[in-house]
């Protein structure tokens, strides 16, 4: 498959992300690194080290241990990003279930 717009990335995404806890584990991963990202700009600057760390660390648990796949981070990091963050809205609105059922259907 060849990815040359996120648009072409997005349906891959989805379909690796399609467990529920999968999700969660990114939800929960990507609010943390909000939050440290805000602790940095406001406590200490030691928070910008621990943001990546901890965001990756319940995104990565989630695809080697419930998702059994491979991180889309390896071969998309800046779509992988972008990703995480257009699915924890989805998650947020109510609207992720419906982009799992769309490009897992058939």
């Amino acid at each position: 498959m060849e990815i040359r717009t996120f648009a072409d990335f997005w349906p891959y995404y989805v379909r690796a992300h399609s467990r529920p806890r999968t999700r969660l584990l990114h939800a929960i991963g990507s609010i943390l690194a909000l939050i440290c990202i805000v602790l940095a700009l406001t406590v200490s600057r030691w928070f910008f080290l621990a943001a990546p760390l901890i965001g990756y660390a319940f995104a990565w648990y989630g695809h080697f241990f419930v998702e059994h796949n491979k991180p889309a981070t390896f071969g998309h990091p800046f779509y992988s990003l972008a990703a995480d963050y257009v699915m924890l809205w989805k998650i947020l609105t109510g609207r992720m279930g419906d982009e799992v059922a769309r490009h897992t259907a058939g």
